[in-house]
């Protein structure tokens, strides 16, 4: 296949680069020299490369900036994603289109699934669920793929800053009521490169299975770090931010497992990724 990979620079973009590369011819798009609002420029780049698949995995993802500037969050998440849609429609491109839990209010007493009602409580997560509307009303064929809580071995990240403090000899306070589903990019780009080989549309929620709160995944990662620092549990009213994340936002996955694709626990890469990319 051919496959044009937007964001190619940031966390999944290079992992998804090196997974698909082997098999697939590639091109990609990232800042400084693509820009997905430039809508002349963003498009023509994807005409011009004519895929089979475009992976949209380029976005604005610094959700308290975005809180800070929702129209700016619109502008690069909302219109961004149009711009390549219709780069889309020009050549029938299908389209990957990476989207986030944040969709979700929060507020469920079980895990998300791909067809539940999206309320985005947040700036970051109304972008993207502006996003989500516009691949679904315009693309000509389309996979939806909602992720959580990424991390990988490229840009900073939850785990980065957990250890450098812990590191540091620093104090760690982490919230109890913010619940999720830890993803490893490795694992994400792996289950996306599958679905585009089953060439299968839809709504999937691609995350490392299980749940945990921040402060769980905290222990977890200090633990794993061999490191002996305590952390104390806070509510998020203690931690102030410019963002509101959704309290109880887990993913489930029920149609990409249906499909055979399903990520291993979020426990295992964890463990993984640490030993591989953040040993002392």
């Amino acid at each position: 296949m051919r496959i044009f990979i937007t964001g190619s620079r940031g966390q999944l973009g290079t992992a998804l680069w090196k997974r698909l590369s082997a098999d697939h011819t590639l091109e990609a798009g990232d800042l400084p020299d693509w820009d997905m609002t430039d809508p002349g420029g963003a498009a023509q780049r994807i005409i011009d490369f004519a895929p089979d698949v475009v992976i949209h995995a380029a976005a604005m993802t610094n959700v308290d900036y975005a809180a800070e500037h929702p129209e700016e969050a619109v502008r690069v998440n909302g219109i961004g994603t149009y711009n390549v849609v219709m780069a889309c429609r020009e050549v029938g491109a299908a389209l990957v289109h990476v989207s986030t839990n944040e969709v979700f209010d929060g507020q469920a007493s079980r895990p998300y699934q791909e067809y539940d009602a999206r309320r985005p409580i947040n700036p970051y997560g109304y972008s993207k669920f502006v996003a989500e509307q516009v691949v679904e009303r315009f693309a000509p064929q389309y996979a939806i793929v909602r992720t959580a809580w990424l991390y990988g071995p490229n840009g900073v990240n939850f785990i980065h800053k957990i250890l450098q403090r812990a590191r540091a000899g620093q104090a760690l306070r982490v919230v109890t009521d913010e619940v999720g589903s830890p993803t490893y990019v490795c694992d994400l780009a792996d289950g996306i490169a599958r679905l585009v080989e089953l060439e299968r549309p839809g709504v999937f929620h691609l995350v490392n299975a299980g749940a945990c709160s921040r402060y769980e995944f905290a222990q977890e990662i200090v633990r794993l770090a061999g490191l002996d620092v305590p952390i104390e549990p806070i509510t998020s009213d203690a931690f102030k931010r410019a963002s509101t994340p959704p309290p109880y936002a887990p993913l489930d996955n029920v149609f990409a497992a249906a499909l055979g694709v399903s990520l291993r626990p979020w426990q295992e890469a964890l463990a993984e990724y640490i030993r591989e990319h953040e040993s002392a």
